[in-house]
């Protein structure tokens, strides 16, 4: 993940290049552009004796001099310095080859001294340009400090020297406790120049050899020292993060990266938004004492983000106690990281929760989307039944959008003030391609291409949906997806909402005609297949939602048939403990009750629309395919249903009676059953059909509930319809 906030560095002022003598490398530099090579009589220009043509007194005096000057990475009159060709962290020193030997030996143990401080020095020059970050800038002013310090040691033993108290021994004595400490430091350095360090890879770099130098207490308590100090710019861009939600990374530094370019407004639009998991993310290089805590870092700045994007104070409140001051052993700063996360995750749950009502909105949606609140539906399908008829290219979303408002204003949905939000939205596919579009769905692997063909012609019964306008940071819960969720739901619900209405409208004609003596004719057995999809198709459903036995009752008490409501309703009340949709919805609304942040809400709010996916079988598709094609034959038996019933009935005016009994007869026609071959053929193909679909219906059912559980009495029941 690339973030794209810059990360351009200002340029270093070119006298930083072009005025050498500030740089403190100006006495090699002279020397090499003098000398083409080395020898080991060049020196120092104006040297015209060797060092052994003086005694070994004066010798001694001399290479004091010299080491002294050396010490500052200066050359001497009989000591030279030397970098290897192509590699500036590789130096050599030389003397005189002429140097009494004792004195030679003495010189070359101080020299390692002498090359750690060239390195250090050169490291602070190198590394105090703009464009090698923040961590880098605080590490240099750490080792400018400590050298500060060296200096002064130097300027002391040459004090000595000048007043004659210092001897070559005594060099060596006062050099020593500097050597460990220096040879360390500049080991470290010379790993982060080979490297090119910079930032977190500085930061764990320091961590490394901190811990590798546990033996040595003087040495790791130095390299703890620069660490606490070069992570000292690190903390302030940690503390703005953990505290405001601010990612103040001018050279890209920080472990945590930001991409522009991902909108809060895609939540709403796009499908496979990338917003909330890709804003903000973590870089691969991660400062290795902050590992454990990455994630909590990432999410805490995220949740203030939210905040701020919504208007809401954001500021964390920070004590002295609350600051992040190194990133010592007594892990201050992650007892400092955690009371901001708990910070920022709560007022973020309850501004979400408390001022934008995130239940209100589920439980709206819910009541729409899952057919919670079934009258308003009624009501549409019956003022928009011309229009949803029409195919999907002839529909006027506008029409039917009206339509639904009229029909929430007019029933109980009235009264929820989210009613408003409510839209209506016609889809060009079939439920079953459209599932197979979702990528991220388990259905779209094991979706053949035949499965994918588009009938000749589909309406809007078919493609129909609501959707939901949603604001952020309800967004974030509520998001293109989860609503793409809902409305998959929704499409497959209604149209077993309409099935059942048809159905309901061939078993009302069939009441029409009771009064005639239908026993053992077609439109007997007619009636009872008709029971039979009625009853499958209930069942089914009971088994998705509560709401099927308050739709159905309501739905019948229209048509006046008692016997139909006495059928559903007590088909319902002994099925009651098998649905979907009401026992996931209340588990999770328990755990929303019970969550601690914004990213448990949406994991929960996710794993409850994907178990009702699962749990409707739209995440089968074997059963989701016969499902289907159950449907389509009911409908086609109920579209059917009216010229079955006039072709086999006749109706016949009745005889006028005589006499005074006559008055009291009633005066309705009579129904006499004509035999019809044709309609008999028709309802026992019907009978066919869907019996020997349902029956395979069983086996498919029966083989998926070892694996789904839930479909076990959906099975058990669709096996006794077809017993029936």
């Amino acid at each position: 993940m690339e973030s794209n906030s810059s990360t351009t560095a200002p340029n270093t002022p070119r006298w930083n290049s072009d005025r050498p003598f500030l740089t403190g490398r100006f006495h090699q530099e002279i020397k090499e552009s003098l000398t083409k090579g080395f020898s080991m009589n060049s020196f120092s220009p104006g040297v015209e004796k060797a060092i052994g043509c003086y005694h070994a007194s004066v010798q001694e005096l001399i290479v004091i001099d010299d080491l002294l000057s050396a010490l500052v990475g200066i050359e001497g009159r009989y000591t030279s310095i030397r970098r290897a060709h192509g590699k500036e962290d590789k130096l050599t020193f030389q003397v005189d080859a002429s140097m009494d030997l004792t004195l030679q030996e003495l010189a070359k143990r101080i020299f390692p001294l002498c090359e750690s401080y060239l390195l250090i020095d050169q490291f602070v020059e190198s590394r105090s340009l703009f464009k090698k970050g923040l961590v880098n800038h605080a590490f240099a002013a750490a080792v400018r400090a400590l050298l500060l310090d060296y200096q002064a040691m130097v300027a002391q033993l040459e004090h000595q020297f000048r007043l004659g108290r210092l001897s070559l021994q005594g060099l060596w004595f006062y050099c020593q406790p500097m050597m460990g400490s220096m040879k360390a430091l500049s080991s470290v350095i010379q790993k982060a120049l080979s490297n090119d360090y910079a930032g977190v890879d500085v930061l764990n770099l320091f961590q490394s050899q901190a811990k590798a130098m546990a033996g040595d207490h003087v040495v790791r308590s130095l390299l703890e020292k620069m660490s606490d100090c070069a992570s000292s710019a690190y903390l302030k861009m940690l503390e703005r993060w953990v505290y405001e939600g601010v990612i103040d990374d001018p050279y890209g530094e920080f472990f945590i990266a930001e991409n522009r370019s991902l909108q809060k407004e895609s939540l709403t639009l796009d499908y496979d938004a990338k917003y909330w998991r890709q804003r903000y993310s973590l870089k691969t290089s991660i400062p290795s004492f902050l590992a454990d805590v990455a994630g909590t870092i990432l999410t805490t700045g995220k949740y203030l983000n939210v905040m701020r994007e919504c208007g809401h104070n954001v500021q964390v409140r920070v004590s002295e106690n609350s600051k992040l001051q190194n990133f010592g052993s007594n892990h201050h700063y992650l007892e400092c990281i955690k009371t901001a996360y708990d910070f920022s995750s709560g007022e973020l749950l309850n501004l979400i929760r408390e001022k934008y009502d995130l239940m209100g909105k589920l439980l709206s949606i819910k009541h729409y989307l899952l057919l919670d609140q079934g009258d308003f539906l009624v009501h549409f399908m019956d003022i928009a039944r011309e229009e949803l008829t029409k195919k999907t290219e002839e529909i006027s979303v506008e029409k039917l959008q009206s339509l639904l408002d009229l029909a929430l204003r007019s029933t109980a949905a009235a009264a929820d003030p989210c009613h408003e939000d409510l839209t209506c939205c016609v889809e060009r596919s079939t439920l079953l391609k459209r599932l197979s579009m979702l990528k991220d769905l388990e259905i779209s692997k094991t979706i053949s291409d035949n499965d994918l063909e588009e009938p000749a012609s589909i309406t809007g019964l078919e493609t129909f949906s609501l959707s939901y306008k949603v604001q952020w940071p309800m967004s974030l819960v509520i998001s293109r997806k989860a609503l793409t969720k809902y409305q998959l739901i929704f499409r497959f619900l209604f149209h077993c909402k309409h099935v059942s209405r048809q159905l309901c409208g061939a078993w009302q004609v069939h009441q029409g005609v009771r009064s005639a003596n239908l026993k053992g004719t077609a439109i007997s057995r007619s009636s009872l297949l008709c029971r039979s999809m009625l009853k499958f198709i209930n069942s089914l459903l009971h088994y998705l939602t509560f709401e099927v036995k308050q739709w159905s009752f309501m739905c019948l008490i229209s048509m006046e048939y008692y016997i139909v409501i006495f059928f559903v309703v007590e088909y319902s009340a002994s099925h009651s403990e098998h649905t979907v949709l009401e026992p996931n919805w209340h588990v999770m609304n328990n755990r929303l009750q019970s969550a601690k942040s914004i990213d448990e809400v949406i994991q929960y709010h996710d794993l409850f629309l994907e178990k009702c996916l699962r749990e409707c079988m739209l995440l089968l598709p074997e059963l989701l395919k016969k499902m289907e094609k159950l449907k389509l034959i009911c409908l086609q038996y109920a579209a059917a249903t009216q010229w079955l019933i006039s072709s086999s009935i006749e109706i016949t005016e009745p005889q006028s009676g005589l006499g005074k009994e006559s008055k009291f007869r009633t005066s309705s026609k009579s129904l006499k059953f004509i035999e019809n071959a044709s309609v008999t053929d028709s309802i026992q193909k019907f009978e066919r059909e869907f019996n020997a679909e349902l029956h395979s219906l069983g086996p498919i059912l029966s083989s998926h509930s070892q694996a789904e559980p839930f479909l076990t009495h959906l099975a058990q029941w669709i096996l006794g319809v077809g017993n029936e």
